[in-house]
């Protein structure tokens, strides 16, 4: 990579960290504690909102998960229509076949309830029904949108995505294999729900995964060249929140207070990276998932240490200040480059604890030059990484993570 490439790179993440300033970062209205989506329809209701798209998956229904939103919405007299057609990683037909029934059934909102591809199909729902003229991979990037959607509520029921809170949104194109993510302002949700009681019954997997990814979200954007005073702020309490309650929750799945802890702390990462972006385990982590359907969660939680291996010296400083911060390792009379190393160190420990395995048995070498190139086009110039990746740097990276 040539080092005029490298300066385009930074002088483009210096005008973006600018440039944000005049958007519109209003966060989304939150209710918290046990039992609060049953106070989510009063609250649809007094927004106005008489007709939603509930935007789940066939999971979530088949568990009964949505039978105390239903009862309320019934209660206030908002009616309601359920999608709960959305894939892992949601595909551009999941967009289309929702924003069909949006309009169909005269809806004037969306309800989104699920983990972060629900979240996702939501949020690209609700710019496609304002963008009807732009197609899903038309919107793909910064700032396509520009256009107030319909009022969108989130109710996550996994503590890692932070979508409830986040400016982004990632669609699946089952035919080229890419992942095209959306973003934009316009497509944070006006109100969030967090309730630990949606997330009890979460398998230990999910539990796992998912507060990895919101470690990784919480991470990557403190190291990166973008934060600010607020996210370094919002990425250490979830940080530390991550460190003292994952465990727990994965282990006694039960345990509302580690449950409620981890809702918070996914939902302050989002607040973090939605606004000092991800970096590359982000970037290869959505291009393995386009191309073998991996877990997003799954994904950042076995790449996280090797790319924090690969920025070596350029993220010692950071990870030290953000272990000190958060309490994540045993700082006291050690160097920022051995601070740093426990910090990697731990994320492996947790990781092996919770039994997400540190290598994938199912990329295929013909492949990684492709993931790689689509990885760096996410990646390069807009995510603030601490070290610039080159195509080489890429490969060797995901080689790395084959078993």
């Amino acid at each position: 990579m040539s080092v005029l490439f490298k300066a385009y790179c930074r002088l483009f993440q210096k005008g973006m960290k600018l440039a944000v300033n005049f958007l519109d970062w209003t966060e989304p209205e939150l209710i918290q504690g046990a039992g609060a989506v049953k106070r989510l329809p009063a609250a649809v209701k007094a927004k106005n909102v008489n007709n939603v798209l509930i935007v789940t998956d066939k999971g979530l229904t088949g568990l009964h998960l949505l039978d105390g939103l239903y009862e309320n919405l019934d209660a206030q007299g908002v009616k309601y229509t359920v999608y709960d057609g959305v894939q892992p990683n949601p595909t551009i037909d999941n967009i289309e076949t929702a924003v069909e029934l949006y309009k169909n059934n005269g809806c004037s909102g969306i309800i989104a309830f699920g983990g972060g591809s629900p979240m996702d199909c939501a949020k690209a729902c609700g710019a496609r029904i304002v963008r009807p003229r732009k197609t899903v991979p038309e919107l793909r990037g910064q700032l396509k949108v520009l256009k107030k959607l319909p009022p969108l509520f989130a109710v996550p029921t996994t503590a890692g995505t932070g979508s409830e809170t986040t400016i982004a949104a990632v669609v699946s194109n089952p035919v080229t294999h890419e992942k095209n993510a959306i973003n934009d302002p316009r497509l944070r949700p006006i109100m969030a729900v967090l309730d630990p009681e949606l997330t009890v019954g979460l398998p230990q997997k999910i539990t796992s995964t998912t507060g990895m990814d919101a470690l990784t979200h919480a991470v990557e954007a403190y190291i990166g060249h973008s934060n600010t005073r607020g996210t370094r702020s919002a990425a250490e309490q979830a940080t530390k929140l991550i460190g003292e309650n994952l465990q727990t929750a994965y282990e006694d799945g039960k345990n509302i207070q580690a449950r409620g802890n981890m809702l918070e702390a996914s939902y302050l990462a989002g607040l973090a990276f939605t606004r000092a972006y991800v970096g590359y385990v982000h970037s290869i982590a959505h291009n393995l998932g386009g191309m073998y359907g991996t877990p997003h969660g799954l994904a950042n939680a076995v790449i996280l240490p090797y790319v924090l291996d690969y920025y070596g010296k350029k993220a010692w400083t950071s990870l030290a200040k953000l272990a000190k911060a958060s309490g994540f390792v045993e700082t006291e009379g050690k160097t920022n480059e051995e601070i740093a190393n426990a910090f990697i160190a731990r994320i492996r420990e947790m990781n092996a604890a919770m039994n997400i395995p540190d290598k994938f048995d199912f990329i295929k070498e013909e492949d990684i030059p492709l993931i790689a190139e689509r990885a760096l086009k996410e990646g390069n110039p807009l995510y603030p990484v601490p070290k610039i990746m080159d195509q080489k740097d890429c490969e060797a990276v995901i080689r790395q993570l084959m078993a």
